[in-house]
C-alpha cells in the first residue's frame, strides 16, 4: 500500500497490522528515549490547507519519533484556485524531495488528486466532509485497549453526521473490521445515500444508549452549518446530547468517546466528557502511535509483513 487515502482502501489484514503495529510502537513510547531511527534521512511534509493544531501536531510528534525531517507547509490564505494551488504545491514537494505529504484540505478529494502529482506517499489527514482516516484508526485503536476486541462491539456514532469526515471513515473501518455501527442524528444531520452505508441508522438517542458498547460523540460543527440544520443548540442538546442522564442508561462497561475538539455542554456535557469511562485524552495519546504506525508502514517497510 502507497498512500491511506481512504479508510474504505484498507482490508482487515491491512487494518490489523496498523493496528497491531502501533500497539508495537506504544511500548517505545512509553520508554524514557522515545525515538527510533527507522525514517531517519526521509522527509515527511505536513500540508494543512484548513486549521487542525491536533492533527498538525499529533502527525508533525509521530513522524518526528521515528526521526524523519519534518517540514510544516502551512498553506492557508492562498488566493490562487484551489487545483492550480494544489498542482503548484505539488510540484514544489516534488522538488524537494519528500517522502510522504500527510495532507489536510477543505476540497474532498484533494488528498486523490495529489496522490497522482507526487511521487511519495499521501496520506489524508481530512479532507472537506469526505475522510479521516487516521482519526478512525486511533478511535479504532482506542476502542480496542479498553474493549479488548472491536469484532461484535455495538459502537453509536451519534450526531453531526452530515459534516464529519470522522463519522464516514469510522463506520468504513469499522464494518470492516467487525464492528456494529449505529449512526444516531436528526434527518437533517444525515448524508444523501446514507442507507447504502455499511451500519445502521436510528433517529432516537434515548433508544440506542443502553444497546451500545461505545458510545462517539461528534462535534456539532458549528462553522459548517451556514443554513439552520436543527431549531436550536438548547433543543439539539435535549434531543442528542449526552448528559449525566444519559449517560446513566449505558451499561457499567460501556465507553465514551469524542474526535474533538469539543463543544462542553452541547453534544457532551463537562460531567460526562472528564469521566473516567471517557477515552477523550487518550485518543490524544494513541493518534501519535497510531500515526507512527502508518508513517512506518508506508515509509518504512513492515515488522511482520508488507503492508500491500
Amino acid at each position: 500500500m502507497k498512500h491511506l487515502i481512504s479508510a474504505g482502501d484498507l482490508g482487515r489484514d491491512d487494518a490489523l497490522l496498523i493496528l497491531d503495529t502501533a500497539e508495537e510502537l506504544a511500548r517505545v513510547s512509553e520508554r524514557s528515549i522515545k525515538k527510533l531511527p527507522t525514517l531517519r534521512g526521509r522527509t515527511v511534509v505536513n500540508l494543512f490547507f484548513e486549521d487542525s493544531t491536533r492533527t498538525r501536531i499529533s502527525f508533525e510528534a509521530a513522524a518526528k519519533r521515528l526521526s524523519a525531517d519534518v517540514i510544516n507547509f502551512s498553506a492557508k490564505g492562498s488566493s490562487v484556485s484551489k487545483g492550480e494551488s494544489l498542482k503548484d504545491t505539488a510540484l514544489t514537494l516534488e522538488a524537494m524531495g519528500a517522502d510522504a505529504v500527510v495532507i489536510r484540505h477543505s476540497a474532498s478529494g484533494a488528498p486523490h488528486r495529489l496522490a497522482t502529482w507526487v511521487r511519495g506517499s499521501v496520506v489524508n489527514a481530512g479532507d472537506g466532509t469526505h475522510e479521516h482516516p487516521t482519526q478512525a484508526l486511533l478511535d479504532a485503536f482506542s476502542m480496542r485497549r479498553r474493549m479488548g476486541r472491536l469484532e461484535g462491539l455495538k459502537v453509536a456514532v451519534v450526531g453531526d453526521v452530515l459534516h464529519s469526515r470522522v463519522a464516514r471513515s469510522n463506520v468504513l473501518l469499522l464494518s470492516t473490521l467487525g464492528a456494529e455501527v449505529t449512526l444516531v442524528a436528526p434527518p437533517t444531520l444525515l448524508p444523501v445515500a446514507v442507507e447504502n452505508w455499511p451500519c445502521q441508522v436510528s433517529y432516537d438517542l434515548d433508544a440506542v444508549l443502553p444497546k451500545s458498547d461505545v458510545v462517539m460523540m461528534l462535534r456539532v460543527q458549528l462553522e459548517r452549518q451556514n443554513a439552520a440544520f436543527f431549531p436550536s443548540a438548547r433543543e439539539y442538546s435535549r434531543r442528542y446530547g449526552l448528559d449525566r442522564q444519559r449517560f446513566a442508561k449505558l451499561h457499567d462497561d460501556a465507553i465514551v468517546m469524542h474526535p474533538g475538539p469539543m463543544n462542553r455542554g452541547m453534544e457532551i456535557s463537562a460531567e460526562v466528557a472528564d469521566s473516567p469511562r471517557s477515552t477523550i485524552v487518550e485518543q490524544v495519546g494513541n493518534g501519535v502511535t497510531v500515526r507512527m504506525a502508518v508513517l512506518y508502514l508506508l515509509l518504512g517497510g513492515a515488522i511482520g509483513g508488507e503492508v500491500k
